[in-house]
């Protein structure tokens, strides 16, 4: 058998959002139901568990804006940069992001269950605890994330890339991969390691999980023969 052959094709990039160069800035913003922001900047707005549906940010770039524990139900996010944001306990169920960059922000307890997120980064951000149930990711990268116990719970993965993450205790059972990689990656402790079928891996991590997997097998380990 050719192993080469059976290495999944390599995730592919984000395409990065198309911003203007020159955005109205906003201060003093409202959220309600079904607002909508288009090409606008907006620095330090606090949001903190306001409670909308159907919200979009379009074009538009946030820098250290709140909102945390709000509940933004299909949020939607198209063409956005997001910088030093605190969105820690955000409900977004059935979130749509697109096209869109999130840096240096705190997702902590984030909700994306049943969300779709394609052509999307995150990096340097704590996604900890962050619950993906359902959800569809395509050309997706974390790099250099904390996604400690995060819940992968029957998600899709697809083209998706973990950059020097933490990802330590997450749960992945019943996940889809599809072209996706694992580099430098703390993955102890990982939930159903199994379900990481269709990733790509560095050789000596996968050295390092072979007695997980064996376990998960229920492949024992004889004591070398004297």
């Amino acid at each position: 058998m050719c192993l080469a052959c059976a290495v999944p094709a390599a995730a592919g990039s984000p395409d990065p959002p198309e911003l203007a160069t020159e955005l109205a800035t906003l201060d003093g913003a409202a959220i309600e139901p079904e607002a909508s922001f288009a090409e606008v900047e907006l620095s330090g707005d606090s949001w903190s568990s306001v409670e909308a549906k159907d919200v979009s940010f379009k074009a538009s770039r946030l820098a250290s804006v709140d909102l945390s524990s709000a509940s933004l139900e299909r949020l939607w996010l198209s063409h956005c940069e997001l910088r030093g944001c605190n969105l820690a306990n955000l409900h977004a169920t059935a979130a749509r992001v697109q096209r869109t960059r999130i840096a240096d922000s705190r997702l902590t307890g984030i909700a994306f269950a049943e969300a779709t997120l394609s052509d999307v980064t995150f990096s340097g951000c704590r996604i900890d605890l962050a619950a993906f149930g359902f959800a569809q990711l395509e050309r997706v990268t974390f790099a250099d994330c904390v996604l400690a116990q995060s819940d992968f719970l029957e998600v899709r993965l697809k083209q998706v890339r973990f950059h020097d993450c933490d990802l330590t205790g997450a749960d992945f059972r019943g996940a889809r991969l599809e072209a996706c990689e694992l580099r430098r990656c703390d993955l102890s402790g990982v939930e159903h390691v199994s379900s990481l079928r269709g990733a790509s891996l560095e050789w000596p991590y996968i050295v390092e999980l072979a007695g997980v997997w064996a376990a998960e097998l229920g492949i024992g380990v004889l004591d070398q023969d004297d």
